[in-house]
């Protein structure tokens, strides 16, 4: 039986001229921030993948199909949508088969991506190990999907808000190749540096590319995290963001949050505790995040 997979015509044309495509999720569209500015924003991210030679596929679940690529109709009809899921490995079969309405995360982006031949994808952050998950046992579906599904994921390393240590532990154990781009510190989101030094460096989307191929031709399942620092201009030093991440952390503990309503909740507190600097730093990263995945995506077409 064929994939229930829609691609837009942009994306179409791409793939039959084997030229390359970056793919982007789309939780970042349906969760991240009220329309109009969600739309403008996904739009920024795909004109910039265009710009350094790529092209960009939006990643929803839309009517029983999965969409590599929206339109611009497509795109607005989910920027206005509510009570959009938020998918991940779980519940992604579920909704396609009830005709529902999904974003997709991290590891649900991945698992589309792959079917589509898709081999580069851009994001904002990755999810990893909650703090207290020692007794929560609160870890991302993001992580294993990391483990299983070879596609290369560039990121401004793993959000803030989670246990940084445990979270590359995590990644350790399965046997994810964590690339700090341009620098030995494994980057925190929307700061340069999280005090942890990566286990990988590399400086070129060449030698990223090398590596994403090799690890093929090897037959290791899963895919590569490549840690992008943001822009110096744009972070956050961790000095800064500190107070307001734990101030967050305090308040979610207080009321009770937990499983997928943590990270959206931790993200809404930390804008307003920053008066909308955090929002500014995460667009700025998911850009430069297109930026380097377009690159990593024309090496690997080389």
């Amino acid at each position: 039986m064929s994939l229930p997979l829609t691609f837009a015509p942009e994306v179409a044309a791409a793939r039959a001229a084997g030229t390359p495509i970056v793919a982007l999720e789309s939780t970042i569209i349906t969760h991240g921030m009220p329309f109009p500015q969600n739309v403008e924003a996904a739009r920024a991210v795909e004109a910039e993948v265009r710009a350094h030679g790529a092209t960009p596929a939006t990643i929803a679940i839309m009517d029983g199909q999965i969409h590599i690529g929206l339109t611009d109709a497509l795109l607005d009809r989910l920027g206005q949508a509510s009570h959009v899921a938020k998918l991940s490995r779980a519940d992604l079969a579920a909704c396609l088969a009830t005709g529902g309405m999904g974003a997709t995360t991290v590891a649900a982006t991945m698992i589309c991506a792959q079917l589509a031949g898709v081999e580069v994808f851009a994001t904002g952050g990755i999810g990893g190990v909650h703090r207290g998950a020692e007794t929560s046992f609160d870890i991302s579906a993001d992580l294993p999907e990391l483990a299983a599904t070879a596609v290369t994921v560039v990121a401004a390393g793993a959000k803030a808000i989670l246990d940084l240590p445990k979270t590359l532990e995590y990644l350790e154990t399965a046997g994810v190749p964590v690339i700090a781009f341009g620098q030995d510190d494994f980057p925190a989101f929307w700061s340069r540096s999280s005090g942890l030094k990566a286990p990988l460096r590399m400086d070129s989307a060449e030698a990223i590319a090398a590596a994403h191929r090799m690890r093929g031709r090897l037959g290791l399942p899963g895919g590569q995290l490549v840690a992008n620092p943001i822009p110096v201009e744009a972070e956050i030093p961790r000095a800064e963001i500190t107070p307001a991440i734990e101030t967050a952390l305090a308040e979610a503990e207080a009321q009770g949050i937990a499983a997928k309503e943590v990270t959206p909740f931790l993200l809404d507190r930390i804008l307003a505790l920053t008066e909308g600097r955090s929002l500014t730093s995460n667009i700025a990263l998911v850009l430069n995040n297109a930026r380097l995945g377009a690159a990593i995506a024309r090496a690997l077409t080389r």
